[in-house]
């Protein structure tokens, strides 16, 4: 069964995979973010002040849900927590990493990309995973191979997802939503051009947000296509 959490992050149907460097950064990444509409963030832990970024947020806009993302050790998992993380994203599916923040109460999304991997997701009781790197595994065409034989899983397809085909992966029954960094890119962060990321998050919400039958998903005039890496 979903978590609130997990409840919420599908409501949203779009995480944004994050890169911020201190307290500073992750404040103002999180308040374009909400600007954009979109108030959630998975934090990744790939620069040394990506902690400080996620502790900031989580304790100054409680508005928005805060997850740490390239989570690969059991420590890692007991610091992101302790600092305020409400779901944790991971690479890879390995197992001490996921008993552990199942210990701490806290969901877990680890990355898979077989059959194998899926398997041993169930056998942990996970009910939703990342498919990770979705671009390079299949895209949706993965998801729907392998959602066959798991058809109680649920997928978070995470690299090489884009503003031009995050509805197609948004179409699929198995898919709770996407991850995508296209709207949050290092180098805007660095440029510190904060309304440039609102702007994208305006447009990937609107991308996201559920169509009617039959009706395609447009993709906005001037919208960035830039790949999710």
């Amino acid at each position: 069964m979903d978590t609130p959490v997990l409840e919420r992050i599908g409501a949203l149907r779009i995480v944004p995979v994050v890169v911020v460097d201190g307290a500073g950064e992750g404040l103002r990444l999180a308040d374009a973010l909400l600007a954009g509409g979109l108030p959630v963030a998975e934090i990744t832990l790939r620069l040394p002040g990506a902690l400080d970024a996620l502790a900031a947020v989580a304790a100054e806009r409680p508005d928005v849900l805060v997850g740490a993302g390239t989570v690969v050790t059991e420590r890692q998992v007991d610091e992101v927590v302790d600092a305020g993380a409400t779901f944790l994203v991971s690479p890879g599916l390995h197992e001490p990493v996921v008993r552990r923040a199942q210990e701490r109460g806290v969901p877990i999304l680890p990355g898979v990309a077989t059959a194998s991997d899926l398997m041993r997701a169930v056998a942990l009781g996970l009910g939703v995973v990342k498919l990770f790197p979705a671009g390079v595994v299949g895209g949706p065409a993965a998801i729907k191979a392998l959602g066959a034989p798991f058809p109680r899983m649920r997928f978070m397809p995470t690299g090489g997802v884009s503003a031009t085909n995050l509805g197609d992966y948004l179409a699929l029954p198995a898919v709770l939503a996407a991850g995508g960094s296209w709207m949050v890119e290092r180098s805007l962060v660095t440029a510190g051009d904060w309304d440039e990321i609102a702007r994208r998050t305006r447009e990937a919400v609107a991308l996201a947000a559920p169509q009617r039958d039959g009706e395609p998903v447009a993709v906005p005039a001037g919208t960035s296509t830039s790949r999710e890496a």
